[in-house]
């Protein structure tokens, strides 16, 4: 089977971090800006970022359509925070006018811990990632407060869900490709090889 493709919205937010560990797990990256850029990629990552930014320059960049019908084509897409915001189906705190791609059956709410200056590195048990703690960064990021169809995947001690799947979408309200924790892209990588492994090019 060819290297499969994956690409990375790179309208604002962490790009390059993305772009790194992708490359590091054996897959082909492209940065996806325009319609034209979906193209020939077998998943695509949505960043952490500003998920008003990345909604509007979207929509002007002539993207966010395309988007929505290839997430409902099956296309494996992985939001981190802000990314989180734009595969959500219901957004609660969400500036006048703004818009997400959906695909998740979920409600999220912005900005949910905190500012900026309140991010935190965590440890947080998880097994659907295996026995070791997933060692994260949350900034600024959103909670899940229904999980709707979803399958949760990571909750806090709390009980609030920070990371849930449906099919072939996955969405996590933190940042793994900051601390170099390599499991959440390596379950959406399995998403994205099963779906390249039976799609003719």
């Amino acid at each position: 089977m060819s290297t499969p493709r994956v690409g990375v919205l790179a309208l604002q937010g962490d790009v390059r971090e993305h772009a790194a560990m992708l490359r590091a797990l054996g897959v082909e990256v492209s940065s996806v800006r325009r319609a034209e850029d979906l193209a020939g990629i077998d998943g695509l990552v949505i960043p952490g970022g500003e998920s008003s930014v990345i909604d509007k320059l979207s929509r002007l960049f002539g993207v966010a359509e395309p988007i929505r019908s290839a997430i409902a084509d099956g296309l494996p897409v992985l939001g981190t925070c802000a990314g989180l915001i734009m595969l959500a189906d219901t957004v609660h705190d969400a500036i006048d006018g703004q818009e997400s791609f959906g695909g998740l059956d979920v409600t999220v709410r912005r900005n949910a811990f905190g500012r900026q200056a309140e991010s935190f590195d965590a440890e947080l048990s998880a097994p659907a990632f295996g026995s070791e703690p997933l060692r994260v960064t949350f900034i600024r990021g959103p909670v899940i407060t229904d999980v709707g169809t979803t399958t949760p995947l990571v909750t806090l001690p709390d009980g609030r869900v920070v990371a849930v799947e449906r099919g072939a979408l996955i969405g996590v309200s933190f940042h793994p490709e900051i601390t170099g924790e390599s499991r959440v892209h390596e379950r959406f990588l399995a998403h994205v090889r099963s779906r390249a492994a039976h799609t003719v090019r």
